[in-house]
């Protein structure tokens, strides 16, 4: 028996390359999304900076739309799938869960690039309705969820008053949403760090939800 025998089989290097270039072409067009938004985003650039031919996109892709909502899934599914196990098993009191739930969300923003996206959604969402209705479909029906099973658990246990807020939960994101429209709009002319912002951020949520301490409740209107 020889050496080539007994060696475990590899996949040939051009299988591996083929295996990976759904990530690559999404890597790209995330990219060219950044730089240029929807609507001045090329195929053919995403090809370019890939460093495939543009036909290979359509191997994957279908449209320009497609890889757009392949890239929410990449980058959405895991950070939604965290968030949610965490909501689920957090073994701590609510507060702690939302000191902890934030934080995640601003990591997800602001360091694996998610306000790109989001940002794409805010500038060009009137103009494509298309992805504005994919967004809303794959991202703030799933963030409601999340969000809603927060408070929902809070309440249960006492830890959070019921109100306006704990009604309509998406509103506890609205802060990250402001950090993101300065970041892109003001941010030259009066720069603020983003741990700031999550630290106000936390404290205007907890302020909404958690119970007083005099034992009075502000009941929903």
């Amino acid at each position: 028996m020889t050496e080539s025998d007994t060696a475990p089989a590899t996949p040939p290097r051009r299988r591996r390359r083929k295996e990976a270039r759904p990530g690559e072409i999404i890597d790209a067009g995330l990219a060219e999304f950044a730089e240029n938004g929807f609507a001045a985003t090329r195929l053919e650039d995403v090809a370019k900076r890939a460093g495939i031919a543009k036909g290979t996109i359509y191997r994957y892709f279908a449209s320009k739309e497609d890889l757009f909502e392949a890239a929410l899934s990449a980058r959405l599914t895991p950070f939604f799938d965290d968030v949610s196990g965490m909501v689920d098993s957090f073994p701590g009191s609510s507060e702690n869960l939302v000191r902890a739930a934030l934080p995640r969300i601003y990591k997800a923003l602001f360091e694996d690039g998610l306000h790109v996206l989001m940002r794409i959604i805010i500038t060009e969402g009137g103009r494509f309705p298309a992805i504005a209705e994919l967004y809303h479909r794959r991202v703030i029906s799933r963030g409601q969820a999340v969000l809603a099973a927060l408070v929902r658990r809070g309440v249960e246990r006492g830890e959070f008053r019921r109100s306006a807020l704990t009604d309509l939960p998406i509103v506890i994101v609205a802060p990250a949403v402001m950090t993101i429209v300065w970041k892109m709009t003001f941010d030259r002319f009066d720069p603020v760090e983003t741990e700031r912002f999550l630290a106000a951020h936390v404290d205007m949520v907890l302020g909404g939800l958690l119970e007083r301490q005099d034992g009075g409740t502000q009941a929903p209107g």
